[in-house]
């Protein structure tokens, strides 16, 4: 079993900052894409950004210029900067992990029990 445990979601005025950290633990070999995808009420899950183990990004238009996505490969972490954030970005943050297990040598996908963003006007 691995297991994604976020934090660092809360209620920020437009304009500002938030950070978000993610931290896998579990049986893990290795992790090869961690990313982080948001759902806003009434709508789909959306892809937010990802990046491999590489360091190779990618971003949904909508965060593009605004959200940076690293990670910590020794840690097994990733984290997201939001900056000049809007009230359009209010939403649960999910993070996301795709990689194989050890022992096994299985693959997985796990999904975080997301953490809320508020953005207020």
């Amino acid at each position: 079993q691995v297991q994604l445990v976020e934090s660092g979601g809360g209620l920020v005025q437009a304009g500002g900052s938030l950070r978000l950290s993610c931290a896998a633990a579990g049986s893990i070999l290795r992790i090869n894409v961690m990313g982080w995808y948001r759902q806003a009420p009434g709508k789909q899950r959306e892809l937010v950004a990802t990046i491999i183990s590489g360091g190779s990004t990618n971003y949904a238009d909508s965060s593009k210029g605004r959200f940076t996505i690293s990670r910590d490969n020794a840690k097994n972490t990733v984290y997201l900067q939001m900056n000049s954030l809007k009230p359009e970005d209010t939403a649960v943050y999910y993070c996301n992990a795709e990689g194989v297990r050890a022992v096994t040598y299985t693959a997985f996908k796990s999904w975080g029990q997301g953490t809320q963003v508020t953005v207020s006007s």
